[in-house]
């Protein structure tokens, strides 16, 4: 196995899918507790849809994908809270209205411009071939950007993650911080569906908090065990993408299944020993 790792580290394209996998892993974790807490988890589900859309019409139209795609899913989250604030249409609602629209616009696009099938493929389920040179460093210095980000307004998400109506009375901009975790989503959303794809990219930052939730009981802890345990699953995942020739997103996908299973059991068997003892 470690013969494998080392060959596995000898191509180029892996090492740059495990550089952008380990960012985008991070910033999924660490704004998927935010989301799942907020119950609005499925917001990665629906920007991806847009993320789908935009990603099409800019492989239509010949243009740099990601240059193209994050303005339009950025608009399209800011979009999708505005409209969600409107009390005739809720968020679930939202969200099935902005993704389904997008996806249609991305399948008339394609049904219209021959030869993309290829592409369509990448973009629904990801590959690990699909990033160039330039697409990584777009996407490290914007993931390092959603990170620094995250970090110094920490406890401003951490407020209105918990108690919006408390914190807008503290004084907190609760529309501003929303926004904020909104556009981070999308900008994470875009640069991890060249690898995850849109069906998949949403599993990252859904999978990591309902893992961490499981054992972990403060938020610092789920936010940090999130990190740790999306970063181990992407790279095993991946591992196993190279050793056995699975699709890279899928992959990442069960592994992440796999340890949600593991950690339901452990807290489990945590609850028992809890009341057993009491």
């Amino acid at each position: 196995m470690f013969e494998k790792l080392i060959e596995m580290f000898s191509y180029p394209f892996m090492v740059r899918a495990i550089l952008v996998g380990v960012m985008v892993s991070l910033c999924s974790a660490l704004l998927g507790v935010s989301l799942v807490l907020k119950r609005y988890s499925m917001i990665g589900d629906g920007l991806s849809h847009v993320g789908f859309g935009a990603l099409a019409i800019a492989a239509a139209v010949n243009a740099a994908p990601l240059t193209f795609a994050i303005p339009i899913v950025i608009l399209a989250a800011v979009l999708l809270l505005r409209i969600s604030g409107n009390s005739k249409i809720k968020g679930d609602a939202a969200i099935a209205l902005i993704s389904t629209s997008a996806l249609a616009i991305g399948v008339m696009v394609i049904s219209m411009t021959t030869g993309m099938n290829t592409d369509v493929y990448n973009y629904m389920f990801g590959s690990i071939l699909a990033m160039s040179t330039g697409d990584v460093k777009m996407s490290i210095v914007l993931s390092a950007a959603v990170l620094v980000l995250y970090i110094l307004f920490y406890q401003k998400i951490f407020a209105i993650t918990f108690d919006e109506t408390f914190a807008l009375a503290t004084g907190v901009k609760v529309n501003l911080y929303n926004t904020l975790i909104a556009v981070l989503t999308a900008v994470t959303i875009v640069l991890g569906m060249r690898m995850m794809g849109a069906l998949l990219i949403s599993s990252l930052i859904i999978f990591p908090a309902l893992i961490s939730m499981r054992i972990c009981k403060t938020f610092k802890s789920v936010i940090v065990n999130s990190a740790v345990t999306s970063v181990i699953c992407l790279f095993i995942g991946i591992t196993i993408s190279y050793v056995w020739a699975t699709p890279a997103g899928a992959s990442v996908v069960v592994v992440n299944l796999g340890a949600l299973i593991l950690y339901t059991m452990i807290g489990v068997v945590k609850n028992r020993s809890f009341l057993s003892g009491k």
